[in-house]
């Protein structure tokens, strides 16, 4: 057998990795088992909850609201600081100074006692990612 230098390591590597499939995230459909419903055609699935180094926060925690196409929440303010990240598709979001369109990819932050009023008007599944900031 011939000597294996570095690059034929990374060739080899980057040959394999081609061979493994792919995992894309899918969202759940509001049919799924999985979380609960907390509005018609919108589910929450509820992750990890863990203590936080920053100060003013005693924990932090994780989850994802899964909204179909035509599915809203509306009427509700923020419990807690937060930070929300979109997964997939796209959703228009009214924080109180009208809608903000976040797309996939967007990353934004609201406050405590914020209104939250989302409704999902495009044609594919919008899956927001929420990183809850807990003082209790």
């Amino acid at each position: 057998m011939g000597q294996l230098n570095r690059r034929h390591a990374l060739l080899s590597i980057a040959a394999a990795s081609t061979l493994v499939p792919s995992r894309q995230a899918v969202a759940q459909s509001s049919a799924s088992p999985e979380g609960r419903e907390i509005a018609p055609g919108v589910r929450r699935v509820d992750y990890t909850k863990r203590d936080t180094m920053i100060p003013n926060y005693k924990t932090v925690s994780m989850r994802d609201n899964i909204y179909q196409p035509g599915a809203s929440t509306s009427g509700s303010s923020m419990g807690n600081d937060m930070v929300c990240h979109m997964l997939e598709g796209e959703l228009p979001v009214d924080t109180g100074s009208g809608d903000t369109v976040y797309k996939k990819g967007d990353v934004w932050s609201c406050g405590k006692r914020m209104p939250e009023r989302s409704k999902n008007t495009g044609n594919t599944v919008a899956l927001m990612r929420v990183i809850d900031l807990l003082t209790g």
